[in-house]
Protein backbone atom coordinates (compact mmCIF):
# COMPACT_ATOMS: atom_id res chain seq x y z
CA UNK A 1 0.00 0.00 0.00
CA UNK A 2 1.37 3.44 -0.99
CA UNK A 3 0.01 6.82 -0.87
CA UNK A 4 -0.44 7.28 -4.59
CA UNK A 5 -3.46 4.05 -4.19
CA UNK A 6 -4.83 6.09 -1.47
CA UNK A 7 -5.52 8.99 -3.60
CA UNK A 8 -6.75 6.79 -6.67
CA UNK A 9 -8.95 5.10 -3.35
CA UNK A 10 -10.38 8.33 -2.42
CA UNK A 11 -11.27 9.69 -5.53
CA UNK A 12 -13.47 6.42 -6.35
CA UNK A 13 -14.70 6.86 -2.97
CA UNK A 14 -15.80 10.27 -3.36
CA UNK A 15 -17.72 10.01 -7.21
CA UNK A 16 -18.35 6.64 -6.69
CA UNK A 17 -17.24 5.85 -10.16
CA UNK A 18 -14.39 4.66 -11.13
CA UNK A 19 -14.69 6.33 -14.70
CA UNK A 20 -15.46 9.18 -13.01
CA UNK A 21 -11.58 8.90 -10.65
CA UNK A 22 -10.20 7.84 -14.30
CA UNK A 23 -10.77 11.18 -15.40
CA UNK A 24 -10.52 13.43 -12.38
CA UNK A 25 -6.40 11.46 -12.39
CA UNK A 26 -5.94 11.44 -16.14
CA UNK A 27 -5.77 7.61 -15.67
CA UNK A 28 -7.16 4.77 -17.79
CA UNK A 29 -9.72 2.60 -16.17
CA UNK A 30 -8.05 -0.25 -15.85
CA UNK A 31 -5.45 1.59 -14.08
CA UNK A 32 -8.10 2.57 -11.24
CA UNK A 33 -9.24 -0.87 -11.49
CA UNK A 34 -5.71 -2.23 -10.77
CA UNK A 35 -4.77 0.27 -7.89
CA UNK A 36 -8.12 -0.56 -5.82
CA UNK A 37 -7.67 -4.21 -6.63
CA UNK A 38 -4.11 -4.03 -5.32
CA UNK A 39 -5.02 -1.78 -2.38
CA UNK A 40 -8.06 -4.39 -1.62
CA UNK A 41 -5.24 -7.51 -1.72
CA UNK A 42 -2.68 -5.90 0.82
CA UNK A 43 -5.41 -4.66 3.15
CA UNK A 44 -7.32 -8.16 2.86
CA UNK A 45 -10.72 -6.35 2.88
CA UNK A 46 -13.22 -5.61 0.09
CA UNK A 47 -13.58 -1.83 -0.84
CA UNK A 48 -16.67 -1.52 -2.85
CA UNK A 49 -19.64 -3.49 -3.89
CA UNK A 50 -19.97 -3.21 -7.40
CA UNK A 51 -23.77 -2.63 -8.20
CA UNK A 52 -24.29 -2.31 -12.04
CA UNK A 53 -22.53 1.08 -12.63
CA UNK A 54 -22.75 2.00 -9.22
CA UNK A 55 -19.71 1.24 -6.76
CA UNK A 56 -21.02 1.06 -3.39
CA UNK A 57 -18.69 1.44 -0.61
CA UNK A 58 -18.42 -0.82 1.68
CA UNK A 59 -18.10 -0.18 5.99
CA UNK A 60 -14.36 -0.55 5.31
CA UNK A 61 -13.86 1.95 2.91
CA UNK A 62 -16.08 4.25 4.54
CA UNK A 63 -13.04 4.03 7.43
CA UNK A 64 -10.35 3.89 4.85
CA UNK A 65 -11.39 6.62 3.70
CA UNK A 66 -11.59 9.36 7.02
CA UNK A 67 -7.69 7.46 7.51
CA UNK A 68 -6.85 8.07 3.92
CA UNK A 69 -7.69 11.79 3.64
CA UNK A 70 -5.84 12.30 7.11
CA UNK A 71 -3.03 10.93 5.56
CA UNK A 72 -3.05 12.35 2.26
CA UNK A 73 -3.90 16.29 3.79
CA UNK A 74 -0.68 15.27 6.38
CA UNK A 75 1.72 15.12 3.30
CA UNK A 76 0.21 17.99 1.29
CA UNK A 77 0.97 20.20 4.67
CA UNK A 78 4.71 18.40 4.80
CA UNK A 79 5.33 19.22 1.65
CA UNK A 80 4.28 22.44 2.14
CA UNK A 81 6.48 23.12 5.28
CA UNK A 82 9.32 21.53 3.21
CA UNK A 83 8.64 22.91 -0.66
CA UNK A 84 10.79 25.72 -2.31
CA UNK A 85 8.82 28.16 -4.40
CA UNK A 86 7.82 26.39 -7.65
CA UNK A 87 10.19 28.02 -10.05
CA UNK A 88 12.75 26.39 -8.02
CA UNK A 89 11.46 23.07 -7.83
CA UNK A 90 11.44 22.82 -11.44
CA UNK A 91 14.82 21.60 -12.23
CA UNK A 92 16.84 19.09 -13.35
CA UNK A 93 16.44 16.05 -16.17
CA UNK A 94 13.60 15.80 -17.89
CA UNK A 95 14.44 12.78 -19.98
CA UNK A 96 11.35 11.99 -22.93
CA UNK A 97 10.83 8.79 -25.46
CA UNK A 98 10.43 10.15 -29.09
CA UNK A 99 10.23 9.40 -32.54
CA UNK A 100 12.74 10.95 -35.01
CA UNK A 101 10.41 13.32 -36.45
CA UNK A 102 8.78 14.53 -33.02
CA UNK A 103 12.53 14.24 -31.69
CA UNK A 104 14.05 16.22 -34.38
CA UNK A 105 11.97 18.99 -34.85
CA UNK A 106 9.30 19.68 -32.41
CA UNK A 107 10.47 18.83 -29.13
CA UNK A 108 14.08 20.86 -29.83
CA UNK A 109 11.52 24.06 -30.04
CA UNK A 110 9.30 23.30 -26.79
CA UNK A 111 12.37 22.53 -25.10
CA UNK A 112 13.83 25.67 -25.79
CA UNK A 113 10.87 27.44 -24.94
CA UNK A 114 10.49 25.68 -21.40
CA UNK A 115 14.09 26.42 -20.41
CA UNK A 116 12.91 30.06 -20.81
CA UNK A 117 10.61 29.42 -18.04
CA UNK A 118 12.66 26.70 -15.97
CA UNK A 119 16.39 27.63 -16.78
CA UNK A 120 17.55 25.00 -14.80
CA UNK A 121 16.00 22.27 -16.17
CA UNK A 122 18.15 19.94 -19.08
CA UNK A 123 16.46 17.79 -21.44
CA UNK A 124 17.54 14.01 -22.42
CA UNK A 125 15.62 12.95 -25.90
CA UNK A 126 15.82 9.44 -26.45
CA UNK A 127 15.20 8.65 -29.96
CA UNK A 128 13.47 5.15 -30.28
CA UNK A 129 10.52 3.50 -32.56
CA UNK A 130 7.09 3.50 -30.93
CA UNK A 131 6.91 0.06 -29.60
CA UNK A 132 10.19 0.45 -28.05
CA UNK A 133 9.14 3.51 -26.02
CA UNK A 134 5.90 1.84 -24.96
CA UNK A 135 8.51 -0.85 -23.66
CA UNK A 136 10.50 1.05 -21.68
CA UNK A 137 7.90 3.18 -20.47
CA UNK A 138 6.41 -0.64 -19.39
CA UNK A 139 9.59 -1.34 -17.20
CA UNK A 140 9.90 2.37 -15.82
CA UNK A 141 13.15 3.24 -17.60
CA UNK A 142 11.22 5.93 -19.08
CA UNK A 143 8.61 8.21 -17.57
CA UNK A 144 6.97 9.49 -20.33
CA UNK A 145 7.33 9.36 -24.20
CA UNK A 146 5.83 10.76 -27.06
CA UNK A 147 4.22 8.64 -29.38
CA UNK A 148 2.46 7.65 -33.17
CA UNK A 149 0.05 5.48 -31.82
CA UNK A 150 -2.26 5.09 -29.52
CA UNK A 151 -2.53 1.41 -28.12
CA UNK A 152 -4.83 0.29 -25.04
CA UNK A 153 -2.22 -1.06 -22.55
CA UNK A 154 -2.66 -1.97 -19.29
CA UNK A 155 -0.77 0.32 -16.77
CA UNK A 156 -0.42 3.02 -20.07
CA UNK A 157 -1.71 6.36 -19.44
CA UNK A 158 -2.01 9.25 -22.48
CA UNK A 159 -1.76 12.93 -20.50
CA UNK A 160 -2.12 14.41 -23.79
CA UNK A 161 -1.94 14.95 -27.23
CA UNK A 162 -1.01 17.27 -30.24
CA UNK A 163 -2.43 17.76 -33.62
CA UNK A 164 0.67 17.63 -36.16
CA UNK A 165 -0.34 18.66 -39.72
CA UNK A 166 1.36 16.72 -42.60
CA UNK A 167 1.77 19.01 -45.72
CA UNK A 168 2.87 17.77 -49.38
CA UNK A 169 6.01 19.28 -50.53
CA UNK A 170 8.30 20.11 -53.27
CA UNK A 171 11.20 21.88 -54.75
CA UNK A 172 10.56 25.32 -55.91
CA UNK A 173 8.64 25.44 -58.54
CA UNK A 174 8.96 21.86 -59.07
CA UNK A 175 4.95 21.65 -59.97
CA UNK A 176 3.43 24.68 -61.86
CA UNK A 177 0.37 25.00 -59.47
CA UNK A 178 0.45 24.83 -55.77
CA UNK A 179 -2.90 23.55 -55.52
CA UNK A 180 -3.41 19.74 -56.74
CA UNK A 181 -7.10 17.88 -57.44
CA UNK A 182 -6.84 14.55 -55.37
CA UNK A 183 -6.42 12.78 -58.39
CA UNK A 184 -3.13 14.37 -59.06
CA UNK A 185 -1.32 12.77 -56.33
CA UNK A 186 -1.23 9.71 -58.46
CA UNK A 187 0.40 11.35 -61.28
CA UNK A 188 3.13 13.12 -58.90
CA UNK A 189 6.55 11.41 -57.94
CA UNK A 190 6.31 10.71 -54.66
CA UNK A 191 9.40 9.92 -52.35
CA UNK A 192 8.61 7.87 -49.12
CA UNK A 193 9.82 6.76 -45.51
CA UNK A 194 10.80 2.84 -45.60
CA UNK A 195 7.82 0.53 -44.00
CA UNK A 196 8.82 -0.01 -40.62
CA UNK A 197 9.16 3.94 -40.14
CA UNK A 198 6.67 5.57 -37.59
CA UNK A 199 6.30 8.71 -40.21
CA UNK A 200 5.54 5.83 -43.18
CA UNK A 201 2.31 3.99 -41.19
CA UNK A 202 1.07 7.79 -40.12
CA UNK A 203 1.25 8.56 -43.75
CA UNK A 204 -0.11 5.05 -44.67
CA UNK A 205 -3.42 6.03 -42.10
CA UNK A 206 -3.51 9.19 -44.08
CA UNK A 207 -4.10 7.71 -47.71
CA UNK A 208 -6.29 5.08 -45.63
CA UNK A 209 -8.43 7.47 -44.38
CA UNK A 210 -9.08 9.47 -47.75
CA UNK A 211 -9.81 6.42 -49.25
CA UNK A 212 -6.41 6.73 -51.42
CA UNK A 213 -4.12 3.31 -52.18
CA UNK A 214 -0.67 3.96 -51.37
CA UNK A 215 0.02 0.65 -53.91
CA UNK A 216 -1.26 3.07 -56.77
CA UNK A 217 0.49 6.22 -56.12
CA UNK A 218 3.67 6.97 -58.10
CA UNK A 219 6.97 6.12 -55.40
CA UNK A 220 10.27 7.08 -57.18
CA UNK A 221 12.04 6.34 -53.74
CA UNK A 222 12.51 5.45 -50.54
CA UNK A 223 14.46 7.35 -48.19
CA UNK A 224 15.85 6.21 -44.17
CA UNK A 225 15.19 9.63 -42.90
CA UNK A 226 12.81 12.82 -42.93
CA UNK A 227 16.19 14.53 -43.57
CA UNK A 228 17.03 12.24 -46.42
CA UNK A 229 13.73 13.09 -47.52
CA UNK A 230 13.40 16.84 -47.10
CA UNK A 231 16.77 16.51 -49.26
CA UNK A 232 15.66 14.35 -51.68
CA UNK A 233 12.71 17.08 -52.72
CA UNK A 234 15.03 19.91 -52.75
CA UNK A 235 16.82 17.78 -55.23
CA UNK A 236 13.89 17.82 -57.20
CA UNK A 237 13.42 13.74 -57.58
CA UNK A 238 10.21 14.47 -56.12
CA UNK A 239 7.42 15.29 -53.71
CA UNK A 240 6.87 14.32 -50.49
CA UNK A 241 4.25 14.22 -47.74
CA UNK A 242 6.25 15.43 -44.48
CA UNK A 243 5.58 16.71 -40.98
CA UNK A 244 4.66 20.66 -41.03
CA UNK A 245 6.99 20.66 -38.00
CA UNK A 246 9.67 19.24 -39.76
CA UNK A 247 9.29 21.72 -43.16
CA UNK A 248 8.19 24.83 -41.44
CA UNK A 249 11.78 26.57 -41.15
CA UNK A 250 12.21 25.43 -45.17
CA UNK A 251 9.15 26.43 -46.26
CA UNK A 252 9.82 29.72 -44.57
CA UNK A 253 13.30 30.23 -46.25
CA UNK A 254 11.75 29.38 -50.05
CA UNK A 255 13.80 26.11 -49.87
CA UNK A 256 10.49 23.94 -50.45
CA UNK A 257 7.16 24.96 -51.38
CA UNK A 258 4.01 23.47 -50.04
CA UNK A 259 1.47 22.12 -52.66
CA UNK A 260 -2.61 21.79 -51.27
CA UNK A 261 -4.65 19.28 -51.97
CA UNK A 262 -8.04 20.21 -52.86
CA UNK A 263 -10.16 19.41 -50.05
CA UNK A 264 -7.62 17.29 -47.90
CA UNK A 265 -6.32 17.79 -44.73
CA UNK A 266 -3.86 15.31 -43.45
CA UNK A 267 -2.98 15.16 -40.07
CA UNK A 268 -1.56 12.66 -37.50
CA UNK A 269 -1.69 12.98 -33.68
CA UNK A 270 0.81 12.49 -31.23
CA UNK A 271 0.40 11.17 -28.03
CA UNK A 272 2.08 11.87 -24.87
CA UNK A 273 2.41 8.87 -22.89
CA UNK A 274 3.17 7.39 -19.02
CA UNK A 275 3.21 4.78 -16.75
CA UNK A 276 0.11 4.53 -14.42
CA UNK A 277 1.58 3.12 -12.05
CA UNK A 278 3.48 6.31 -10.38
CA UNK A 279 2.55 9.76 -10.14
CA UNK A 280 5.10 12.25 -12.43
CA UNK A 281 7.43 14.18 -10.56
CA UNK A 282 6.80 17.53 -10.66
CA UNK A 283 9.49 18.76 -13.24
CA UNK A 284 7.26 15.78 -15.55
CA UNK A 285 3.86 17.73 -14.57
CA UNK A 286 4.94 20.68 -14.88
CA UNK A 287 6.52 19.98 -18.68
CA UNK A 288 2.81 18.20 -19.25
CA UNK A 289 0.93 21.42 -18.38
CA UNK A 290 3.16 23.36 -19.94
CA UNK A 291 2.15 21.36 -23.30
CA UNK A 292 -1.48 21.67 -22.51
CA UNK A 293 -1.35 25.57 -22.40
CA UNK A 294 0.79 25.95 -25.85
CA UNK A 295 0.03 22.56 -27.70
CA UNK A 296 -3.77 21.86 -27.22
CA UNK A 297 -5.05 19.00 -27.87
CA UNK A 298 -7.13 18.63 -30.89
CA UNK A 299 -10.38 18.89 -31.06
Amino acid sequence: MDIYQLQVFSSVYRSRSFSRASEELHLTQPTVSMHIKRLEDDLGVKLFDRNGKKNIPTKEADLLYNKAEELILKLKDLKEDFGKTEQEEIEGLLTIGTGSSPGSYMLPYVAAEFRKLYPKVFFQLIVKNTGDIYEQIEKGVLLIGVVEDRKEREGINYLHSIDDEMVLVTAPGYLPKKIISPLGIFRIPLLMREEESDARKSMEKQHLLHKISIRALNVVAILGSTDSLKEAVKAGLGAAIISRFAVRDDLKAGLLDEVRIRGVKMKRTLYVASSGRRPLPRLYQAFIDYLKENLPSPK
